[in-house]
């Protein structure tokens, strides 16, 4: 009976181990440095906006979820973008520009749009292809939050109060 209570013991504090082990080892990818061309000719090197928070959200205008998103983007931007947030939507390669810049228009959004004429920004987010995919970038580079499909604006919300105060 001892024997398999200390058994019992030694599994559970090994598995305790291993879970705090497991907290503590991941780290956060760091942002790639990439550098946009907006559908306004603005040019953004993301490696310039670190110390303040970013999200990056991949899109599409024939994605009825990213549609659904945009509204909820833009209140992010109103709300937070006073105290140093960023975002910048970037369509992928299959989307027809003058649709993303007519969007852009019809909503209107007011952060960053650009296109992803190649492929090569979803490559460099680790090859992109669901939209939509949104990452938040923390203001030291890392990637601390990465969702595809509709994110949970409290959720987010949240979490960049979180970046801001650090």
């Amino acid at each position: 009976m001892k024997r398999n209570y200390l058994l019992i013991i030694l599994f559970l504090i090994g598995i305790c181990l291993a879970c705090t082990w497991y907290l503590f080892s991941q780290t956060h990818a760091l942002a790639p440095n990439l550098s946009f061309t907006t559908i306004s000719g603005k040019k953004i090197e993301l490696a310039q906006l670190k110390g303040n928070p970013v999200i990056v959200t991949f899109w599409a205008t024939d994605c009825a979820s990213c549609v659904k998103e945009i509204p909820d983007l833009i209140d992010l931007y109103q709300q937070f973008h006073p105290k140093g947030l960023e975002i910048i939507a970037i369509t992928l390669y299959y989307d027809i520009p003058s649709h993303v810049v007519e969007m852009s228009k019809r909503f209107p959004i007011p952060y960053d749009v650009t296109l992803d004429l190649k492929g090569d920004y979803a490559k460099a987010f680790g090859q992109v292809e669901l939209t939509p995919t949104t990452f938040l970038i923390s203001p030291t580079g890392e990637i601390v939050l990465e969702k595809t499909g509709l994110f949970d604006v409290a959720n987010m919300k949240q979490e960049i109060q979180q970046l801001l105060k650090g």
